[in-house]
């Protein structure tokens, strides 16, 4: 005879929210970013966005900046510096912050389409002209609002390298 108990449904578990480290790297008062590859399988494919990328197993966000950064560009900072993390439903990005202390021909892009040092004004518009896909390409709008808030809390709103 079945037992009148019910037994609870399974819940599957529910997956780990992924985590990134991202870095906003500055020269002056520009700010460097990749253009992403236009690979309709990855977020913001063909968006200007920041280096860096997921954590590995086992590694903290201050181990992965560094890791992605060496990968993507061949460029540890010599200072790199929390700046704070920014959890929505999809992901975690942990973003650090650092000058850029060498020229763009010192960096090797490794990964993506195009690099560059954007200006405040083009990150306020939302788009920046790559000089390798020869034509204007929006900011990933996380990125955007995350460099926007990076320069309000910057006393005076400067920077130097």
């Amino acid at each position: 005879m079945p037992s009148s108990e019910s037994i609870p449904p399974q819940v599957p578990p529910i997956p780990p929210i992924p985590e990134v480290a991202i870095a906003i790297l500055y020269q002056g008062d520009r700010f460097l970013l990749q253009l992403r590859d236009d690979i309709p399988t990855i977020r913001y494919p063909g968006y200007w966005a920041f280096f860096g990328g997921h954590l590995e197993p086992g590694e903290s966000p201050d181990e992965a900046i560094m890791r992605e950064l060496q990968e993507e560009i061949s460029y540890i900072p010599p200072q790199l510096a929390r700046y704070q993390s920014y959890p929505d439903d999809t992901v975690i990005r942990h973003v650090y912050h650092a000058p850029l202390i060498v020229g763009l021909d010192a960096l090797e892009l490794r990964e993506g389409w195009d690099m560059a040092l954007l200006s405040h004004e083009d990150i306020e518009r939302g788009h920046c002209y790559s000089t390798i896909a020869h034509q204007s390409r929006p900011i990933g709008p996380p990125h955007q609002q995350i460099l926007l808030n990076f320069i309000q809390s910057l006393p005076n709103a400067s920077l130097s390298t």
